[in-house]
């Protein structure tokens, strides 16, 4: 993706500008950044994702001033009729199990893919919605069917309202307000406050949403990781790391309760011994950020011939460093010629036969495996002109 390239989508400015602009500072409204959009599925399509054990699914249903929240998987029958107002059905990572729900994702690649987390569609009948509340990560709002009317504002007060099962501000003063109508996009940055409600009934909404990770989670999930692998006492600073706690010095002591502060020393070190191993950190963010959803399962039995190109499969997650491939939650190291054409696979999802072909044995025997698994298709010989 040329990045100084202007987008419609956008509202005429290019991705370097959007981001540079608006990207965490202020929202954005673009009406028609989508001209004749088409819903991602139909609503009885929809419907069918929200049956499925393997997709995600909520249900927001309000009477008066009382909310309850279900979680799928959904029957039709167990939704309320159409013609009943005030619901909506929330169907999570679209973009797993529909194309064109990805291809719509792949819009929004000038943002990282370690960002990028999915496609949210929202169906909703009149009157419809999930209430005033805050996201901790950017969001697009695609109005794709129907019409929605969006309240915003900055959020001074994030207390929420007790007793309901919805993250529901307790006082949300919006600050702007618009209808969106089929077409229309609305951005906003981290922790605006917003308020979207159907209007009309059969009401559709994609949300592109974004991964922000706390600072608790992502270090607690790289410390677990980093202390899981096998080959930590065997690798490189293997003196250092196969060191065991002793206390020779130890006297004896009248408060066995207490923890010795050398054992907290020594623990101190051993996390940071781990962490200082080269490359460590970097492989076991990679491997995180590229982890398959739990939801997420592959067909395997595919097989690439020579001269076949590759093409990632929709659910795979592709990243890279400078020394690591990441692919569905392994590391590869990889350097010279195969990690440029490794790399240009993360960020085109695609390889052509031509491409394919320079990669030396390893690299290629990664292909294979990756097809094999279900995590990349062959694509089909190019036919040979008459």
């Amino acid at each position: 993706m040329d990045v100084t390239t202007p987008l419609a989508m956008l509202g005429g400015q290019s991705p370097a500008q959007f981001m540079r602009r608006h990207w965490h500072k202020k929202p954005l409204l673009v009406r028609q950044a989508f001209p004749g959009v088409q819903p991602p599925v139909s609503r009885t399509e929809l419907f069918k994702q929200a049956s499925m054990e393997e997709v995600e699914s909520r249900l927001v249903v309000r009477a008066n001033d009382a909310w309850r929240l279900r979680h799928g998987p959904f029957s039709r029958r167990s939704l309320p009729p159409l013609s009943r107002p005030a619901w909506t059905l929330l169907v999570q990572g679209l973009d797993l199990h529909v194309p064109a729900a990805h291809d719509l994702l792949r819009r929004f690649r000038f943002v990282p893919d370690a960002r990028l987390d999915d496609v949210m569609v929202s169906y909703a009948s009149d009157g419809g919605g999930v209430g005033p509340h805050l996201d901790a990560y950017d969001v697009f709002l695609i109005q794709v069917q129907g019409r929605r009317h969006w309240r915003i504002g900055r959020v001074r007060d994030d207390r929420l309202v007790e007793g309901v099962p919805l993250k529901i501000l307790q006082h949300f003063e919006p600050e702007q307000q618009w209808v969106l109508e089929p077409g229309d996009m609305l951005y906003l940055p981290p922790r605006w406050g917003h308020d979207g409600v159907a209007v009309g009934g059969d009401c559709m909404t994609c949300s592109v949403g974004f991964r922000s990770s706390s600072v608790a989670e992502l270090g607690g999930e790289l410390l677990a990781r980093a202390a899981e692998v096998g080959d930590l006492e065997g690798g490189p600073g293997r003196t250092r790391l196969g060191r065991r706690y002793v206390d020779p010095a130890q006297p004896a002591t009248a408060a066995p309760g207490r923890v010795p502060e050398a054992l907290q020393r020594f623990a101190q070190e051993a996390v940071q011994a781990v962490l200082a191993q080269p490359g460590r950190l970097e492989a076991v963010l990679g491997e995180w950020l590229t982890e398959p959803k739990p939801q997420v399962w592959f067909q395997s039995g595919g097989t690439l011939e020579l001269g076949q190109g590759v093409s990632l499969d929709a659910r795979t997650r592709m990243m890279y460093d400078d020394r690591h491939v990441f692919l569905n939650g392994e590391s590869f190291l990889a350097s010279g010629r195969d990690a440029q054409v490794m790399r240009q696979l993360a960020d085109r999802r695609a390889l052509g036969p031509a491409q394919v072909a320079t990669l030396g044995p390893q690299a290629r025997g990664l292909l294979e495996d990756a097809v094999q698994a279900g995590w990349m298709h062959a694509l089909p010989q190019p036919r040979a002109p008459h």
